[in-house]
């Protein structure tokens, strides 16, 4: 059987000797032309902690592949940073950057016609942007999550880069010291890997592990650990072994396998972004997915970790009690989970969760069934008139939640910030930050900013926020993000003024203005386009492209 099916076009025959020419001179000899070729492609950057240490971890990968029978070629993808690049025009360009990854390594693939793709990531968009790739071009592929960040220390406590953001507020407020602040933003990301809660790349670590796409064990592991360099060399033994068994991404992505990932996403407390990544993947992976059914999930499925932001602990408290894979066993014995679903091992879920052990004893990081953190999962679908195609409220840390009252409105993240940090919104208010979404940022800019100033000033559960934007998955609160149709494409949002009274109803899931059809309709006859001022480049490009955050946000 050829193993080098695909690369082959490449490296065989008289009329490929300009080819191997080249090749050879990357590397290769005369044994390596009949060998599967592997594109290694590592997210490693010096950008931020998140993946600075990709490079040095992939070739632990690329000698897993070599052992294994296979010749690796590491080539670099690129990073967009949340946690820098928040709170400013830098932000635009996060979201665009996961569409941007997999259409590098679908290009670096087809360009030089591997066998298979063996991803690297960590920070948030590197994730789903690794994996959309291997769904698309359906070649033999595994993804390998390089990692969470160890907390920080301050004052005996553990620490991450939401309490330096929360920090902001807390000074605003007069609640503490610029000097403690600038404490905790010494030490809140002592080294490296990516941020430490159940925020989005931990969130996205977790469902790819759920999906079949990565190795048992490997979504939670630290980023600064030993074990990570064995996870790496298994990783690349494990995808040649995809490629003889003939095994595939479409093999592992089934349906089913994706509402694996959603049920496990809900009871780790995940992020609101997985909706958006999830559908983005399913669609990459031609499996029909619609945001309409992540509900059932949310309210079948309850919270069993205690995770920030909402909860105690981070990924490494995770990793220390059992790891996902404990998480997942759980949610197996309850038959909560597929387990006759296909992995990367060549095994079922079933088979992987076979021999781990659930232990609630002695520890209070993920808790039992009959003691929840919470009884629903961390997200849900809103729908109204504010929101006729959905809207995603996160629930983290609240069972329920119900807050009506006039809308306090803002045309971009920073008018809100301003008005926060200042003093203008005040308990009871409804945010509403509009022209965030897709097209109208465009980008969809993360709201953490906003939301951590509300939460270090205590008004986290006392003020509600809406956006056509979305939420870093360190946000809290009562924050409703993913409101579509945004305001760019006419969505009612864009027509919303100061006072009007906004519900936002987890138990009925509504999000609705008191306003009525025959006023709604008026308003909008007025109602004008933004002018967006890209006029060229990725950022135009993105805003021409791009599909609803209903549908994932994505540009294919």
């Amino acid at each position: 059987m050829e193993l080098n099916r695909t690369s082959k076009t490449m490296t065989a025959g008289i009329e490929r000797t300009p080819n191997r020419a080249m090749l050879r001179a990357a590397g290769m000899k005369d044994e390596d032309f009949s060998k599967p070729l592997i594109g290694v492609a590592s997210a490693g950057s010096e950008v931020s902690p998140c993946n600075m240490h990709l490079d040095g971890l992939a070739v632990f990968a690329k000698k897993g592949v070599t052992e294994a029978g296979g010749y690796a070629m590491k080539y670099n993808t690129f990073i967009v940073t949340d946690g820098e690049a928040m709170g400013h025009e830098g932000m635009k360009c996060s979201l665009i950057s996961r569409e941007v990854i997999a259409d590098t390594i679908e290009l670096v693939t087809r360009g030089h016609q591997f066998d298979a793709i063996l991803g690297i990531g960590a920070c948030d968009k590197t994730i789903p942007g690794s994996v959309m790739p291997m769904a698309r071009l359906n070649l033999p592929s595994i993804f390998v999550y390089g990692g969470t960040i160890k907390p920080g220390r301050h004052n005996d406590k553990d620490i991450d880069i939401v309490t330096a953001f929360e920090a902001v507020g807390a000074v605003a407020a007069g609640k503490m010291s610029e000097s403690e602040a600038k404490e905790i933003e010494c030490s809140a990301c002592p080294g490296a890997g990516a941020c430490g809660g159940m925020y989005t790349a931990n969130t996205m670590s977790a469902a790819i592990e759920a999906l079949g796409m990565s190795l048992p064990g490997n979504a939670s592991l630290p980023g600064e650990d030993n074990r990570m360099e064995q996870m790496m060399e298994d990783s690349g033994r494990a995808l040649v072994a995809l490629i003889t068994a003939g095994i595939k991404p479409r093999d592992i992505m089934t349906k089913p396998a994706f509402e694996n990932a959603i049920r496990v996403v809900m009871a780790l407390g995940g992020s609101t972004n997985a909706a958006l990544h999830l559908l983005a993947l399913a669609r990459e992976a031609e499996v029909s997915l619609t945001i309409d059914e992540f509900n059932a999930f949310s309210d079948s499925t309850p919270t069993l970790a205690d995770m920030k932001p909402a909860g105690k602990y981070v990924m490494t408290d995770l990793d220390r009690v059992g790891g996902v894979a404990m998480v997942m066993r759980m949610l197996l014995d309850k038959g909560m989970l597929h387990g006759d679903c296909m992995t990367v091992t060549g095994k079922t879920v079933a088979e992987n969760l076979s021999s781990v052990n659930v232990s609630l004893e002695g520890q209070d990081v993920v808790h039992s069934f009959l003691d929840p953190v919470k009884k629903r999962g961390s997200f849900m679908i809103l729908k109204g008139n504010l929101a006729s195609e959905g809207a995603v409220l996160k629930t983290c840390g609240l069972d329920s939640i119900s807050h009506v009252g006039p809308a306090r409105v803002y045309e971009n993240e920073e008018d809100a910030l301003k008005a926060i940090l200042e003093g203008v919104v005040v308990e009871g208010d409804t945010v509403v930050i509009r022209y965030e979404g897709p097209k109208g940022g465009p980008g969809m800019r993360e709201m953490l900013s906003p939301t951590s100033a509300l939460a270090g000033r205590g008004l986290h559960k006392k003020v509600g926020l809406i956006t056509d934007g979305r939420f870093s998955g360190g946000s809290h609160g009562i924050v409703v993000g993913h409101v579509a149709p945004e305001a760019q494409e006419k969505g009612v949002i864009a027509v919303v003024i100061d006072g009007d009274v906004i519900t936002i109803d987890s138990e009925k899931k509504l999000l609705h203005v008191e306003l009525s059809d025959d006023e709604i309709a008026n308003r909008l006859k007025d109602w004008k386009k933004k002018e967006i001022k890209y006029t060229s480049g990725a950022l135009y490009k993105y805003g021409r492209l791009v599909s609803s955050a209903s549908k994932g946000a994505i540009t294919s």
